[in-house]
């Protein structure tokens, strides 16, 4: 049996690898931006456990609506916030969660993964991802401004990423420059929130196995 690596790992090669190779000037302004990001304390703004999840319905990667309420229904719902399929530490994240559906699934919980990104945008990660989960569009950025985690980008991380292509106001269809800060949370049936991760951080995410741990302590009350 293949022992599968954690995403945790995964992720601090990525990270290793993107540091070896880019200019260190831009290493170090991304540094920056991240720890100027961490002092405004949007982590600890954040919904917390024992919070009510706010409702949402947003549409998927195909434009149907999809709701929380509704997904409450059935079971537990981890819900995850990332930044867009532009971003390989999200398509990690992504990936690492694919592998992990089943053993989520049969814990009688549903995931749903939410970015800024208009549905189109969504249809390309889903099919890139070969991913079997909603993948919703917060391009309104509602769901992440009601989870408390949304944060416009400073000056120099727009110039950064419009010099590569990564125009957020066309991917996102909304004209701004605001992403979530990588996030998860499990949502009981009553609506209450069972655990989060909240990391200013975009390269550190939170591991689907202690996720699934967390699911497996509410049960599917």
């Amino acid at each position: 049996m293949q022992i599968q690596e954690s995403l945790a790992s995964q992720l601090a090669t990525y990270k290793a690898g993107f540091i070896g190779r880019a200019p260190a000037p831009r290493v170090a302004m991304m540094e920056a931006a991240t720890s100027q990001l961490k002092s405004t304390g949007i982590e600890s703004l954040a919904l917390k456990v024992g919070d009510r999840a706010p409702s949402f319905s947003l549409p998927d990667a195909k434009g149907e609506q999809v709701s929380l309420n509704h997904l409450l229904e059935q079971g537990p719902v981890v819900a995850i916030f990332y930044r867009g399929g532009w971003c390989p530490y999200c398509n990690l994240e992504l990936r690492a969660w694919q592998a992990h559906l089943a053993e989520l699934n049969s814990l009688g919980a549903t995931l749903v993964a939410i970015s800024p990104q208009t549905p189109d945008n969504s249809l390309s990660t889903v099919e890139k991802n070969e991913l079997a989960f909603n993948v919703l569009s917060d391009s309104d950025m509602a769901a992440a401004h009601g989870f408390g985690i949304a944060f416009t980008l400073p000056p120099e991380l727009v110039d950064l990423y419009s010099s590569v292509g990564n125009n957020l106001p066309e991917l996102n269809g909304n004209g701004q420059w605001v992403l979530p800060v990588p996030a998860t949370f499990v949502i009981d049936r009553s609506g209450v929130i069972q655990f989060t991760h909240v990391e200013a951080d975009y390269r550190e995410r939170a591991e689907p196995g202690d996720v699934l741990a967390a699911i497996r302590g509410i049960g599917s009350h």
